[in-house]
């Protein structure tokens, strides 16, 4: 199993060989055992290359996973007393961990301050290599546990001296300053914007123009130099609304089934860390009311605060 893992890792049996310090014909031999003994073909072999075959790529996930929890588990009984460590792989979203994660890492280390977080902001969604994750993403039926930490609900937000400028009508402002866009996985660039001006009712826009940026984060700094409209969620960017440094001019919002969701693996939930976390971060989002009216908030709930 350690030969197959470390050829799929690499790609290439002279790579894997020398990572764990074996021949090359050795390793050949091991990964070849196993494929006699499932009856099943791990990998392609080219001329170049080599690639995993639909059952390697299944059998490495399941890998992967035994040998972080072998390796927890290690870890686990070989920590002397009073220094006992776990580690914790945590993925979020780009613009969420820019905005949220130092308050709510931090709350939590002073919590649990044995655990040990590795946090990776991956764009596009998480990698293969976590232990709990955090999506941009509708609701889907797959295969991990999934929680609605908030829904997204993407408004106006520019910089305060566009304000009055143009007009009092949603559509003339729209048309009278430049747009700016989140880039969404697998989604039309001006997908959002559209989408927006479609639910309000708005006629006469033209969206398909602007700027495009991978994240929130970097559309509202582009925002704050006092050039755009970005149409992103309040929630996240509450302290600049809050300090005036951006403002929503209109009351209209989009909504479409995005929002923030916590991701685990079902086998996860048998892990009192991964398990805990999980319970940890859903009781320090609290939803508020968004009725007419209501500015949308988030509340983080210091420890103090309870579950």
């Amino acid at each position: 199993m350690r030969a197959f893992e470390a050829v799929a890792q690499f790609g290439s049996f002279t790579a894997a060989a020398a990572t764990l310090s074996i021949s090359q014909s050795a390793l050949s031999r091991h990964v070849i055992s196993l494929e006699e003994s499932i009856g099943r073909k791990l990998f392609e072999r080219g001329h170049k290359a080599i690639q995993l075959t639909r059952e390697g790529r299944v059998l490495l996930a399941g890998v992967a996973k035994g040998f972080d929890r072998i390796d927890q588990a290690l870890q686990e009984i070989s920590s002397q007393p009073g220094h006992h460590q776990r580690k914790l792989r945590i993925n979020l979203p780009p613009s969420f961990a820019t905005k949220l994660a130092v308050p709510l890492l931090t709350d939590f280390q002073r919590s649990f301050p044995d655990v040990v977080l590795e946090v990776s902001t991956p764009y596009g969604g998480p990698t293969t290599e976590f232990d709990v994750a955090v999506v941009y993403t509708r609701p889907t039926a797959d295969e991990w546990v999934t929680d609605l930490l908030w829904e997204a609900r993407p408004a106006i937000l520019c910089h305060p001296d566009l304000v009055g400028r143009g007009s009092n009508n949603i559509a003339a402002f729209i048309n009278a300053n430049e747009l700016v866009h989140v880039k969404i996985v697998e989604t039309e660039p001006y997908h959002t914007w559209q989408r927006f001006v479609s639910q309000n009712g708005i006629s006469g826009v033209t969206t398909a123009r602007g700027v495009t940026f991978d994240t929130a984060s970097f559309a509202i700094q582009y925002v704050l130099s006092g050039q755009g409209l970005a149409l992103v969620d309040p929630i996240l960017f509450r302290d600049e609304i809050e300090n005036g440094r951006v403002v929503a001019p209109f009351d209209a919002h989009h909504y479409e089934g995005f929002g923030y969701y916590l991701k685990i693996d079902a086998e996860g939930l048998a892990d009192p860390l991964m398990a805990g976390f999980r319970s940890w971060l859903i009781s320090r989002f609290r939803n508020h009311n968004r009725d007419e009216g209501e500015k949308p908030v988030l509340r983080l709930v210091s420890s103090s605060d309870g579950a």
